[in-house]
């Protein structure tokens, strides 16, 4: 029986079709939450004096986020102008398809990869065009820019990709951006870029610049640590940005974000050891993954994936009693989060659970 309630209004069928963005599992207190790709260490003693600074809550943010588009404009080279903020990655994301797709338009991206991108075409009233990931779990550029038609207004490539992990190289990316139009906007999404210690790995700071169609956009949520905060930046063309400009809520972005985004700035120093420390533990947890015959992607991310297939809600079952809450996605696999470093021993052992689970021939299995 189908309970979902139907509404008198009449309301957009296509968003009415659309799955609801699911947050990860909460945790118990017993448990290690693993679901959302938080980082697990807690603010900074700066960056928390400079929210309790800002909580006179009673005032209007700056709607530009001036101080800290300066502030990132200082570190890329760049003019304030050509620097973009919004309340997360994910809002600017949907700016950026609205400015640029609409009905009859297409979205071109590599799936599976982040779970928003479907909903956020479908809101903008675009249509989606999804290209098979590698069997890797990377992106297949060739076949992304294949996919490419006159009706297509957007491509997202998502380096590292969510929920695989795998990142694009920089020559991959040159020669894709080499076959696409120059009048076809390109968001280049680097939500987890800090993470990436590959020196072949494509970085969209070289990239600044370079092309007149190319957006890069980060986040302040993973790295940084300010997932509840909602804050995240893009910087491409001026033009672009202002288009994108115009389709933002106003004041979304809070000034207590914007002065945490700018406190992360000053000590990003300190905030760096505790992202070496986050890839140590990745590193760590790969190893041992491959040690005991799984057949994983190499993340540059933090987070790692078991493509665990048809078999993907038992393994999420085995991690769940084993107190370990990751993000299932349902035939095809889970992903695990990198959190404290006392979560990688149960991982490891619900691993060898999970692998027992899978028939001999099964692709996550080592060969």
């Amino acid at each position: 029986m189908d309970n979902v309630q139907k509404s008198a209004v009449r309301l957009r069928p296509e968003i009415l079709a659309s799955p609801v963005y699911r947050q990860g599992k909460p945790a118990s207190a017993e448990a290690f939450k693993l679901s959302s790709n938080e980082n697990p260490f807690p603010p900074l003693p700066g960056v928390a004096a400079a929210v309790t600074a800002e909580l006179g809550f009673n005032r209007y943010p700056d709607a530009t986020a001036g101080a800290l588009r300066v502030a990132l404009g200082q570190r890329l080279g760049v003019r304030a102008e050509e620097i973009i903020v919004g309340s997360g990655s994910v809002a600017l994301l949907l700016q950026f398809i609205t400015a640029a797709a609409g009905p009859g338009d297409d979205v071109v991206y590599s799936w599976r990869s982040f779970e928003a991108y479907p909903t956020l075409v479908t809101v903008a009233g675009a249509r989606s065009v999804p290209v098979p990931n590698r069997a890797d779990g990377g992106h297949d550029l060739p076949a992304l820019a294949a996919a490419i038609t006159p009706a297509t207004r957007v491509v997202i490539v998502c380096s590292p990709n969510n929920p695989t992990g795998v990142t694009v190289t920089r020559a991959e990316f040159e020669a894709f951006m080499a076959e696409v139009p120059a009048d076809l906007l390109v968001l280049l999404d680097e939500a987890y870029a800090e993470f990436v210690v590959d020196p072949e790995a494509v970085n969209g700071r070289d990239l600044v610049g370079r092309y007149p169609n190319l957006v890069i956009l980060r986040t302040f949520s993973k790295a940084y640590g300010l997932a509840g905060l909602r804050v995240g930046w893009a910087t491409g063309p001026e033009a672009i940005l202002d288009a994108a400009r115009a389709t933002a809520i106003p004041l979304s972005v809070t000034g207590v974000a914007q002065a945490a985004a700018i406190a992360s700035l000053e000590l990003e120093e300190e905030l760096f050891e505790r992202v070496s420390e986050l890839v140590s533990r990745r590193e760590e947890l790969l190893s041992g993954l491959g040690e005991r015959g799984w057949n994983i992607p190499v993340s540059g991310s933090n987070f790692i994936w078991l493509a665990t297939g048809e078999y993907t809600d038992a393994a999420a079952q085995i991690l769940w009693d084993a107190g370990l809450v990751a993000r299932p996605f349902s035939g095809d696999g889970v992903r695990i989060s990198i959190g404290e470093r006392e979560s990688l021993t149960p991982i490891l052992d619900a691993a060898d659970a999970i692998l027992n689970l899978l028939p001999a021939l099964h692709p996550a299995k080592a060969r």
